[in-house]
């Protein structure tokens, strides 16, 4: 099961893939988290990006482009992955297209994550993560101080303040939401609506590649 999450920011898509991932024994591929690893090591990467990420802009195609191809060549997704933050832009998308074609192993499910515009701006102006692991707390966890995953100390990202969000979301609108025009128009295209807690979110998610899954296997029984 080869799967896509994707959504403006603050929808969720880390929460689900990262859930979605363990639960089927994929791996989550999050170029969110490279991206802030190379920033945080100083790398060659980390140090183009830094400026970009920090105004709240996207990272050229090509840089994430290669990323991705290098790491959907490992042999851990062989059975399937899920991506999370990639792609971002058509580009991207027919980049990818184009970097799964390699591996004849099914198609690509897109899961387009929904949340009202003013509940994203919500979220993303109280969203902490763990400063030792770099997950996200549960937006729905209240008070709590210590990440759940490793007891962390949980801080705001520092693309997170509101000016940065602002910025975010425009960029997403002008630039991210072509992929919708794109992905659409397929039949292993679908919305969840991710305005609902997290466990609710990934009962839907859940439900929708089932689904999804079944009417691939029909296909191909009748295909014999």
């Amino acid at each position: 099961m080869r799967v896509v999450i994707i959504g403006p920011p603050g929808a969720g898509k880390s929460t689900q893939a990262e859930r979605l991932a363990r639960e089927r024994n994929l791996p989550r591929i999050s170029t969110g988290d490279v991206l802030r690893e190379a920033i945080k090591t100083s790398t060659p990467l980390g140090l183009k990006a830094k400026p970009t990420v920090e105004q709240g802009q996207l990272v050229d195609d090509a840089t994430m482009i290669a990323i991705v191809r290098d790491r959907l060549r490992q042999p851990d997704t062989v059975r399937g992955f899920v991506l999370d933050g990639f792609p971002r832009t058509r580009a991207q998308a027919e980049a990818l297209d184009a970097i799964v074609a390699e591996r004849d192993n099914g198609p690509l499910i897109v899961v387009n994550i929904v949340v009202p515009h003013d509940e994203l701006a919500r979220r993303l102006t109280t969203r902490r993560i763990c400063s030792r692991c770099g997950a996200d707390a549960d937006p729905f966890d209240g008070d709590a101080a210590r990440c759940k995953r490793c007891g962390g100390e949980l801080i705001q990202r520092i693309d997170d303040n509101a000016e940065t969000v602002r910025k975010r979301l425009k960029v997403y609108e002008q630039e991210t939401r072509p992929l919708l025009d794109y992905y659409s128009p397929r039949p292993t295209f679908h919305v969840v609506n991710g305005a609902y807690p997290p466990e609710r979110v990934a009962e839907e998610v859940a439900a929708t590649l089932d689904s999804a899954a079944a009417r691939a296997r029909f296909r191909q029984s009748h295909q014999c």
